[in-house]
């Protein structure tokens, strides 16, 4: 090896995937993060109807139903981005 040249050579064995794991761990976080906060949402739009327009139980109901929806609309484009 020549000394002029300053990157070391590893040889084959050596793999760079271990930087590649923290980003798909962290995605999986975010995802998970989404789809908490889509159904918490619409669990708390929809106490908050029920209250306000005496609408118990259909508003949680549809909160639920729409915080759901809005979680995997949410979770089906993060996931687009890995495919």
């Amino acid at each position: 090896m020549d000394q002029s040249d300053p990157t070391p050579d590893h040889g084959p064995e050596e793999s760079t995937t271990a930087p590649k794991d923290l980003p798909g761990a962290l995605a999986f976080v975010g995802m998970g993060s989404t789809i908490a906060g889509s159904v918490a949402f619409g669990v708390v739009v929809g106490l908050w109807a029920d209250s306000h327009l005496g609408t118990t139980p259909w508003g949680l109901v549809i909160g639920v139903l729409v915080g759901c929806a809005g979680a995997a609309a949410a979770v089906a484009a993060q996931v687009r981005r890995y495919l």
